[in-house]
């Protein structure tokens, strides 16, 4: 009797201490804040009054950046090579002098503090593979001129001219702000930039910015500011890690009580004891995620369709919600409804047609993008599944 008592007892403690697990999701890929270097060559075009293939020289930038965010990043780069000035002086050939058209080169040295603002993920979320990203800069700096000696040679031939014909206009074709030796000047800069990834360090991109200055930068006197023009390409290199895992938010376990029940033997003939309880059934969430932009259930994600299939199988009796969202970093409320309903519902028809779930034990909802279940932005493209 007394062995009876004591098997009784340690199935009745085994039945009733219970404990919940966690239910934890699949790591995914988020942004790894990073450094990256550039390189490009291209052309410039230095405005004036001239024609335009007159005023076109090369042109090149070196760059080193910091990614802080997937969308914000600071850059420092240097723009060097040559601009161009010109000046027409067929004014003159009435008087019989035919200097005709004059331009002149210079050259400089262009460090600025760029910047970079990504509107590809600010506007469709981060994405590591997007095959190409684009957006804006802006930036102040320095632009340190030397090498002004043709502009020198025509001012003193237009003087010349001036002097032989008793012409004289010293406002504009007299170049009366020509500077020599090496000068400095604030230079304001702004632009846009497309890449072109070729993999997740390397990718090649095309950039245009217009950069301002002080109206004597190109020798003339034109009462406004100066203004250069690049057109660039090149390629930029990402150092470092630009991607982490970033693990989701997971549910909070739930606690249950153990509970011992006690068995007191009696000097009785017959032993009367409590029929063990039977054990709670814990609910099941599941949550499956998609890509953006996408309804259709990923081959890494269908364990966890099986896990609630399982479930489902072993409790005929349970149910299943089906809560569809949508990230509202990407595109707008009224698509967005249409994606989570999308989510929702493909998890729901993958129950009931790939394994004969009955539809009427699945409760399908969604929520568009007006809640967001996880900090993550790319995680609420997501389908929690509660069976219980």
């Amino acid at each position: 009797m007394r062995i009876k008592n004591i098997m009784m007892s340690a199935a009745l403690l085994a039945g009733c201490l219970t404990a919940s697990a966690q239910q934890t999701a699949a790591p995914v890929e988020g942004f790894n804040h990073h450094w990256y270097v550039q390189a490009q060559a291209g052309g410039q075009y230095t405005g004036g009054e001239i024609s335009f293939g007159d005023l076109l020289s090369g042109n090149v930038q070196i760059a080193g950046g910091y990614q802080f965010t997937p969308v914000w990043g600071l850059r420092l780069a240097v723009n060097a090579w040559q601009s161009k000035g010109g000046t027409d002086f067929s004014y003159m050939e009435k008087n019989g002098v035919f200097l005709g058209v004059q331009s002149w080169k210079y050259n400089y040295v262009a460090p600025t503090f760029d910047v970079v603002c990504d509107l590809g993920n600010w506007i469709l979320g981060y994405k590591p593979d997007r095959l190409c990203n684009f957006g804006l800069l802006a930036g102040i700096g320095a632009n340190i001129g030397f090498g002004n000696d043709d502009a020198a040679v025509v001012r003193a031939a237009a003087i010349a001219a001036s002097h032989q014909v008793n012409v004289i206009d010293p406002e504009a074709h007299l170049m009366p702000l020509i500077w020599d030796g090496t000068k400095a000047r604030l230079v304001g800069k702004f632009g846009a930039y497309v890449d072109f990834n070729i993999n997740r360090r390397l990718s090649l991109g095309v950039e245009v910015n217009a950069n301002m200055l002080s109206d004597s930068y190109n020798s003339k006197k034109a009462l406004n500011a100066d203004w250069y023009f690049n057109a660039l390409a090149g390629v930029k290199v990402r150092l470092g890690k630009v991607t982490k895992e970033v693990q989701p938010k997971t549910t909070a376990p739930v606690i249950v009580e153990k509970i011992v029940e006690k068995i007191v033997e009696k000097p009785v003939e017959k032993i009367v004891y409590k029929e063990a309880p039977v054990a709670k059934r814990e609910p099941l969430r599941r949550d499956i995620f998609f890509n953006i932009r996408g309804s259709q259930v990923s081959k890494t994600e269908m364990p966890k369709v099986e896990d609630i299939v399982t479930y489902l199988n072993k409790y005929p009796e349970a149910k299943v919600t089906v809560t569809g969202y949508a990230d509202k970093g990407t595109g707008n409320p009224k698509i967005n409804v249409g994606y989570a309903q999308k989510r929702a519902q493909i998890v729901a028809d993958l129950l009931v047609n790939s394994y004969g779930i009955s539809r009427s034990r699945i409760v399908v909802d969604s929520k568009g993008d007006s809640v967001q279940p996880y900090e993550q932005n790319n995680l609420n493209r997501v389908s929690i599944c509660i069976a219980e």
